[in-house]
Order: C-alpha cells, then sequence, then structure tokens
C-alpha cells in the first residue's frame, strides 16, 4: 500500500511539472499570400487596438527583419524579437514564445512574404508551433476572387490553419458583402480594413521609414487603425481563440557562458546605423560585456571600449554628415590602427570603405579602413540567407543591400547561402576588422562571437547552438 502512495504521489509531481512546463495563451500568426499586402500596417493595429484596452500584446516578426520590428514595438509598447527557424533555429524561437506566453494576453506573430514562401516558410513556423493564421489580403480591384485565393490557402497544406481573413484596403460596405459571401464557412471575414492613405505605414528603399524619424506620424496612423478594428470587434475574436500550449526549449536551460566578461563593446546606433537585432545586444549582455552605445554622426569621440560594432543603416542617406565628422572618423581610423576588434556589417562595411557615392552621384570620404568604394545602385539589390564562413566558426544571417563596393581586397571567405551552390557575400579581413554584407545572427554561435569580438579563453567546440533543433521541413534547409 505504502509502495502505491509513492507511486501515486511520483506521478502526481511529475504531471504538476508538465503543466507548469508549459503555458497557454491565445496567440495569432498574421500572413498574407504575397508581400505588400498590409501585415505590418494591419498588425500593428491589433497590437495597438488591444494594448489601448489595457492588454499585454507580445508581438514577433518572422525573418530577418530589422524596421518592421521597432514599428511593432511602438505601437504594442513591448519588445519585439525575430522569430525565425532557420536563422535561429526551433529552440530559440520555442523559448521566445514560451517567455511571451508567460506574460501576455495575446501572442501576434507577423509572417514575411507570402505565407508559404521560403524554406522554412511561415506556415512551417505556425504549423510548428500550432498558431492559427488570419490572412491579410489588401482587396483592392477584386471581391469574390479574394474569397476563391483564401479558399486555395486555406486548402493547400493540412498541417495549417487559417482562423479568417482581414481584408485590407476594403472600398465600401458592398465590397465587404461580396466578398463575405463568397467565403468558404471555414474562413469567416474577421474584419474590413477601409481603403485609407492615413493607415497606411510609409516605406522607402530595403522597407518601412524608421520608427524614430516618424513617432508622432506613426502614433496618429496607429490609432487610426485600431479604431477601425475595434470598430469590428476584432479584438473579442482574438481573445476567444483557443489558447495556444507553448513548452519552453530544452536547450534553453544552458546559458552560454561568460566569455566577454569586462570587456566594454561601443556600438553605432543613430539615424545611420540602426539595423540591430535585439537578440544580439541581449546575448553580449548574457556573455558578460558591457555595451556603450555611441553616434557616429553627433559624438566627436569614441567612447572607451574594447571592442566596436558598427551595424547595417542607411549610412548613405547620412554619407554627408559622416564624413563631416572627421573627430571620430579619426578616432576611429586610431582604435583600427590599435587592432581594436571591429565588427562591420553591410552599412558598416560601406562606412569603413574610402568612400561611399548616393544615387544622387554625391560622393563623401568615409573612414578608408578598408580599401574600395561604396555607390548605391537604384533599386537592384541583394537578399538572402547565409552563413558567414568565419575563421572563429561559423554564424547564420542574412544579406540585404542595394549598393555595391569595388576596389575591395581579396576576401578570406564567402558567405554559404541557404541553397545555392554560388558564393555569398564577400568577407573582408584587415588587422582585426571583419567587414561584410552579411548581418550576422549573434546567437546562432555565442562562441564565434564572442572571439570575434576579442574573447581569449573560449572552449574550443562549438556550444549547443539555437540551430540544433531546427525544424525540419518538407525541404530541410542546407
Amino acid at each position: 500500500m505504502m509502495a502505491s502512495n509513492e507511486t501515486n504521489e511520483t506521478n502526481e509531481t511529475n504531471e504538476t511539472s508538465e503543466r507548469v512546463s508549459a503555458v497557454s495563451c491565445p496567440a495569432v500568426f498574421v500572413a498574407a499570400p504575397a508581400s505588400g499586402q498590409g501585415k505590418t500596417t494591419v498588425t500593428s493595429a491589433l497590437a495597438r487596438m488591444l494594448h489601448r484596452q489595457g492588454k499585454v500584446v507580445r508581438v514577433f516578426k518572422t525573418g530577418p527583419d530589422y524596421l518592421d520590428p521597432r514599428v511593432l514595438a511602438q505601437a504594442s509598447g513591448q519588445p519585439v524579437d525575430q522569430l525565425d527557424l532557420w536563422m535561429a533555429g526551433e529552440a530559440y524561437c520555442r523559448q521566445r514564445l514560451f517567455e511571451a506566453a508567460s506574460e501576455a494576453d495575446l501572442i501576434l506573430v507577423e509572417g514575411a512574404m507570402g505565407l508559404f514562401d521560403g524554406e522554412p516558410s511561415s506556415a512551417d513556423l505556425a504549423a510548428l508551433f500550432g498558431l492559427p493564421m488570419v490572412i491579410v489580403m489588401d482587396v483592392k480591384g477584386m471581391a469574390q476572387t479574394a474569397a476563391a485565393l483564401v479558399a486555395g490557402l486555406a486548402g493547400f497544406r493540412d498541417d495549417v490553419r487559417i482562423a479568417g481573413l482581414i481584408a485590407n484596403a476594403c472600398g465600401s460596405q458592398r465590397h465587404r458583402e461580396l466578398i463575405e459571401a463568397a467565403l468558404p464557412a471555414s474562413v469567416p471575414l474577421l474584419a474590413a480594413v477601409p481603403r485609407d492613405e492615413a493607415l497606411a505605414l510609409p516605406e522607402r528603399h530595403l522597407g518601412l521609414v524608421q520608427a524614430e524619424e516618424i513617432r508622432d506620424d506613426l502614433e496618429a496612423r496607429f490609432d487610426a487603425g485600431a479604431e477601425a478594428l475595434a470598430a469590428e470587434g476584432l479584438a473579442e475574436a482574438l481573445l476567444s481563440l483557443p489558447p495556444v500550449a507553448f513548452t519552453p526549449a530544452p536547450t534553453e536551460a544552458s546559458a552560454p557562458p561568460t566569455w566577454l566578461a569586462g570587456r566594454t563593446i561601443a556600438v553605432a546606433q543613430d539615424a545611420a546605423f540602426s539595423f540591430i537585432y535585439q537578440a544580439n545586444l541581449d546575448l553580449l549582455e548574457r556573455m558578460g560585456a558591457r555595451l556603450c552605445f555611441f553616434s557616429p554622426l553627433a559624438d566627436r569621440a569614441l567612447p572607451a571600449c574594447d571592442a566596436l560594432w558598427l551595424p547595417g543603416g542607411y549610412p548613405e542617406l547620412h554619407a554627408a554628415g559622416l564624413a563631416a565628422n572627421t573627430a571620430l572618423r579619426d578616432d576611429i581610423r586610431r582604435a583600427f590602427a590599435a587592432d581594436l576588434p571591429i565588427l562591420a556589417e553591410c552599412g558598416g562595411l560601406l562606412y569603413c570603405l574610402d568612400s561611399l557615392t548616393h544615387t544622387d552621384e554625391q560622393t563623401h570620404a568615409m573612414l578608408g579602413l578598408l580599401p574600395g568604394a561604396g555607390a548605391m545602385r537604384g533599386r537592384r539589390g541583394c537578399q538572402g540567407m547565409q552563413t558567414a564562413e568565419l575563421p572563429e566558426g561559423p554564424v547564420r544571417g542574412h544579406a540585404h543591400h542595394r549598393s555595391q563596393s569595388s576596389g575591395t581586397p581579396e576576401p578570406i571567405a564567402h558567405g554559404r547561402r541557404q541553397r545555392h551552390p554560388a558564393p555569398g557575400e564577400a568577407i573582408f579581413r584587415a588587422r582585426r576588422l571583419t567587414a561584410s554584407y552579411l548581418h550576422l545572427f549573434f546567437p546562432d554561435n555565442p562562441a564565434a562571437v564572442a572571439r570575434l569580438f576579442g574573447a581569449q579563453a573560449v572552449e574550443a567546440e562549438r556550444p549547443d547552438s539555437m540551430n540544433d533543433m531546427t525544424v525540419q521541413t518538407k525541404e530541410s534547409p542546407a
């Protein structure tokens, strides 16, 4: 009898442990049949609508994106992280969702491109974590055809559930009625967003205009969108969805060692350099680094530091200001000559070259740490997921730029594309400067990143990566 009681108590303890390890929360994956349908406009309006009602809304953005997350963070009043099964890995995504579910009334995940585009796709992410998908579609110029497209999306895969349609840019009440009447019964019309330029988010090359540049204008657009969606009763519909159970990642328990303890990393951050993953900053701090931020546009001196990070951004829009700050340029040159570890990504690479020419044909002097000239090239660009094959170790990331460099030295390596066999972006090294068009996702390989910023006592073996548990899609990523 005693043994039976002990067994029952053990079972009850195990069941309690299992219950504690899962957290349930309503969640919605906001997807679209293509880019340019208004996903970010609608997601930010949804976030603001619920934020105004006192709800905690945690928003995520899929794929490598710097601009949308800052817009969504302003709309929701909460930090916004990226979720990407190839770049970040399943374990990383699982843990971020679990942590968000522990504090949120609703989780919103905004997709990238079309919901079935890419490998892994937005649909792969939604299927893996059981997230119901809401389709946002620009319905301008069609009515019943919108319903046909939604029906096709809903039936394309049996492991994805489409919870409804948000018809964006709807022209009238009659327009709405035609779409709603043609939809299959399994896919309700959740809302119709009116065709109104006051709701749309401003764009420029590479994506949306940075949130910091138009904060007040965004506030007006968020509130207008929130009011339009609230009138549709959308808050109640989303919050009443069956909650999704989120479990923690088993690998998250092992935090990275404090390889960067005692080291200060100066991070360029202003209107010219702002393409920074919050996850990258968080990892550097978890590894013990002290971060100090400075502006290459405004600051006259480089902060005292042990390493320097020049991230991507829009240096081409501020080339004259960067060139005019000769005091800081001289300071960075001295740091380079003193063999300070420097990481320069995309816009940071352009800043390190001899010169930069914008599309207006104006050329400005840059740092001159690396021979070569940068120039904008109109609407043609390069983008894609790649692995940076660094001497310190491979680190996954992506490229997205509309510039080109010429006259550069022989690269030490190239990025390895996710699927295509052709060499990816060139990786340059001069003294302790590492420069490339690639934007790195630091959590993919903390040990390599620690070495890149000058850590000495880093174990030879690569620690468990967040990519060790990457989901196997229909065609697994290389």
